[in-house]
């Protein structure tokens, strides 16, 4: 029997012409080559595929052979002993409105086509805030969206078959070009058909499809899960192909997903590595001891300084292989510690004493030459009102020295 040309199309032996084209529409736009970048060769041959089922299952005396016969009645048939008796692309075209010819995708951008065929609609673009956990970890994030879609009553026509008319003022451009004069010239300009509203097509109220009231499309809730892969980067994409506004004569758009990367309280990536801040208190800098970091997929680690190993602060530590895993390949950098050292506020004379006893002695005063007054002072606390007053106070200090240093120099853009 060859192949199953209703198998290929997805419809029962009872379907009418207009699931069968139904079914067409939807598989070729699928499987058309110029929606399949890098996979052209094989959406090549199941466009083709699709294509030859559909010339043979729409014409009724092939469909008969068929039915009876087999794909092997068809020798003869098509023009090309059972091959396509007209060529998939202007079979396409005519389908959706177009003439043939040219690349159905390619091309200028909005606008009505013409005879180059149906345009590519607009790509819909949503951010997805993650956090830098499930970065870490993955996830799979579900996301609602509106959608148009054909409307299913009256196959996206609008109206009853038949009903629908090509518009006479703009033939079904959608436009009409004006002639204005300016002075002593004329000027031609493009302005929307009144006629059609811009949409090239005339039904009558009466005639229009109740369910979409001739608007072609209707609203349909889309939830689309989205695969946060481990390791992806703020500002990465996850691209739905075909999922966005579906519209006649109109290649769907793209949905794409935009990775927003949220802040962490603790941790900042810095490509595959991470930074976090740790305070340790004086006598875990000067002796060693332990401390427990808790990591982004609830792990804890046990962080040991040696006894002997000084941590001063600002200090810069790394632990190998516990930073963020690579996107694909999920290696691991480095997570970076930055350290601050608590002090004690006061000590007791006990623990001074020790301390005395364990620290090398403190530097001598210098030697001061004679007749210089010496003055013996004492430090207090600065007042935290003052202390944020001439915070302020010195970087306009420097603003302004900066600016004085440099000048001020002005350029033409």
């Amino acid at each position: 029997m060859g192949k199953d040309f209703y198998g290929i199309l997805g419809v029962s032996k009872d379907a009418d012409d207009a699931k069968i084209k139904t079914a067409y529409k939807k598989l070729a736009l699928k499987h058309h080559p110029d929606r399949n970048p890098g996979k052209e060769e094989e959406a090549s041959n199941q466009f083709k595929e699709v294509s030859r089922a559909f010339e043979v299952l729409s014409d009724p005396q092939m469909r008969s052979r068929y039915d009876q016969f087999g794909e092997e009645g068809l020798e003869g048939a098509g023009g090309m002993g059972g091959g396509m008796g007209m060529d998939p692309q202007d079979l396409f075209s005519q389908l959706f409105g177009g003439g043939g010819g040219g690349g159905f995708f390619g091309g200028g951008g909005g606008g009505r086509r013409g005879p180059q065929g149906p345009r590519k609609g607009k790509d819909l673009v949503h951010k997805l805030p993650v956090s830098l956990a499930d970065l870490f970890k993955g996830k799979t994030s579900k996301l609602a969206l509106q959608k148009h879609v054909m409307c299913a009553k009256c196959d996206g026509k609008g109206g009853k078959e038949g009903a629908v008319r090509t518009c006479s003022g703009c033939n079904g451009q959608g436009i009409r070009l004006v002639m204005r004069q300016m002075g002593p010239m004329i000027q031609q300009m493009q302005q929307t058909c009144t006629d059609c509203k811009g949409e090239g097509e005339i039904i009558n109220a009466k005639d229009k499809c109740k369910t979409c009231n001739g608007k072609k499309v209707n609203n349909e809730r889309k939830v689309l899960e989205v695969h946060v892969d481990k390791g992806m980067k703020d500002g990465q994409t996850v691209t739905f192909n075909g999922e966005a506004d579906q519209a006649p004569n109109t290649i769907p758009g793209d949905v794409v997903i935009v990775i927003e990367e949220k802040p962490h309280p603790v941790f900042r990536r810095k490509g595959d590595d991470l930074i976090m801040e740790k305070s340790i208190d004086l006598l875990t800098a000067l002796a060693g001891g332990k401390f427990a970091v808790e990591h982004l997929d609830d792990r804890h680690l046990v962080v040991e300084i040696l006894p002997g190993e000084i941590i001063k602060p600002d200090a810069l530590k790394v632990i190998p292989e516990q930073g963020m895993p690579a996107y694909r390949t999920h290696h691991h950098g480095q997570l970076i510690i930055s350290f601050k050292v608590d002090f004690p506020d006061s000590l007791t004379p006990e623990a001074m004493a020790a301390l005395e006893a364990a620290l090398p002695a403190r530097p001598t005063l210098p030697k001061f030459p004679k007749n210089h007054v010496v003055d013996e002072v004492q430090i207090e606390d600065l007042d935290p009102t003052r202390a944020s007053r001439m915070n302020i106070d010195e970087d306009e200090d420097e603003e302004m020295h900066g600016a004085q240093g440099q000048g001020v120099s002005c350029q033409n853009q």
